[in-house]
């Protein structure tokens, strides 16, 4: 060993001996670490399997409430708070006539579930150690997939099994308990793995029934309370929360479609490359007009006759919750893509005030169930706090179109005339009358002066 290698072995064991016993397993650990950290191929694989995940504080702080189950836990992050237990009785009520209408033993069920176990598990993030005995992980997966499967069949109207004095699955208890049942199924962190009711479908049905399509259907006519029309096969989903999402954004444009604006690299910083409010955009000359579908992506501007096209949407109770665990949702899965949080940045934009529901109340785009207009303006200004705008999302390429006809000087005077002028009938008729007296008044000189030289 040469001398100044051998010096700084020396060194280093001097080093360590200075170290205590905690600082040196410290040491260790960072080193065995580092090593998983030159091979990260099985942890991203392993990220790549989840699709429920815990949401973060600092997301949370927003509004935790969104995302706490109120009546309901679905899956294992909530399975044990006190206030969802009395919801247990019956879903194992439900449970057992779920295993008596479809006449099949419940050993059946939980093989089918036992050979997906792991793909199961693998879909919850930052799963607790209760919830990796996979025994123990499987009831809870029959249990919470049995009551959700009675509750898509009851919404189909399949009650004969249960009395109608049943406190959830009759048409009174649904009446009352499932706007509550249906918030709770549309939460990021209280899901059940869409491969749960898949498997339970199959045994009970023989494998006859077609999976995708069926239950689709089921899922959107729970939580939208209507039969809405699949234009294409949304496939076996992540969970209930990803259908609904899915359903939001069916037959649209591929996701992440470059503008033209983005395929440049432009930012659009500052209000220049954002859209203005539904009002300031009404004073530059721009129309509204209601889409024809209630796709969220289904927005359109045609620059010559300037009209902006939107999707009619339906803001009551159940709006702020849906939306925010729609959008956590976009921030933690990396697949799901952005249409949701390019929606509601451009709603933010578009709705400021009251005045701007106003607008898009009148054009039939915004339907209040909420009561007031302020309170309309209020839940898209909060919902979008600190969001981003992604520069290659397909609404990025309109925020510029918009912003550039809004900022047309032909527009701009135009926006002018009517914020100062045209305000009411009485300052129109103002402004008008005194364009006429100047016409007369300039009439009149030109008249003067052609006659003085004509006499000459």
């Amino acid at each position: 060993m040469a001398g100044k290698e051998k010096e700084r072995v020396i060194e280093i064991e001097k080093k360590l001996k200075s170290i205590s016993g905690k600082e040196k397993n410290w040491v260790i650990e960072i080193e065995e670490n580092l090593k998983s950290i030159l091979c990260p191929s099985k942890e991203a694989e392993l990220r790549r399997k989840h699709s429920i995940y815990r949401v973060p504080v600092f997301v949370k702080a927003l509004n935790s409430k969104a995302y706490t189950p109120q009546m309901v836990a679905f899956g294992p992050y909530h399975h044990h708070k006190q206030d969802l237990q009395p919801m247990e009785v019956h879903k194992t009520r439900a449970l057992l006539t779920f295993l008596h209408r479809t006449n099949k033993p419940l050993d059946a069920y939980l093989r089918a579930l036992e050979k997906v176990v792991q793909q199961l598990m693998d879909s919850y993030e930052d799963l607790d150690e209760e919830w990796r005995d996979k025994d123990h992980f499987l009831k809870l997966m029959m249990r919470d997939g049995c009551f959700l499967h009675e509750l898509l069949h009851t919404s189909e109207g399949i009650s004969d099994y249960y009395p109608d004095n049943d406190p959830i699955f009759s048409y009174h208890g649904m009446l009352y308990n499932l706007p509550c049942i249906r918030r709770d199924m549309l939460m990021i962190e209280n899901q059940v793995p869409l491969l749960v009711l898949e498997r339970l479908v199959k045994v009970s049905t023989g494998g006859k029934k077609n999976e995708c399509g069926f239950l689709d259907q089921l899922i959107l006519k729970l939580c939208t309370s209507q039969t809405l029309p699949i234009t294409e096969n949304l496939g076996i989903g992540l969970h209930i929360l990803d259908v609904f999402r899915k359903s939001m954004i069916q037959g649209v444009s591929p996701k992440f479609q470059r503008s033209s604006a983005a395929a440049q690299g432009s930012t659009g910083g500052g209000s220049g490359g954002l859209v203005q409010s539904a009002l300031e955009m009404h004073d530059a000359g721009i129309r509204f007009k209601k889409s024809g579908t209630t796709n969220i992506d289904d927005v359109d501007f045609m620059i010559h006759p300037g009209i902006l096209q939107l999707p009619a949407i339906t803001v009551d109770d159940a709006t702020e919750f849906t939306f925010l665990n729609l959008l956590a949702f976009e921030r933690l899965h990396k697949d799901a893509g952005n249409e949701v949080t390019s929606y509601i940045f451009l709603m933010d934009k578009v709705i400021d005030t009251a005045k701007d529901v106003q607008i898009l109340r009148s054009k039939g785009i915004v339907k209040n169930a909420l009561g007031s207009d302020e309170a309309v303006a209020d839940l898209f200004n909060k919902i979008s706090k600190d969001m981003p705008l992604d520069p290659y999302c397909r609404l990025k390429g309109l925020h510029q179109n918009v912003s550039n006809y809004c900022n047309k000087r032909t527009h701009r005077w135009k926006a002018t005339l009517r914020h100062y002028y045209f305000i009411n009938p009485w300052v129109t008729l103002s402004v008008v009358a005194a364009f006429i007296l100047l016409a007369l008044d300039t009439t009149q000189t030109i008249h003067s002066v052609l006659s003085y030289y004509l006499k000459d």
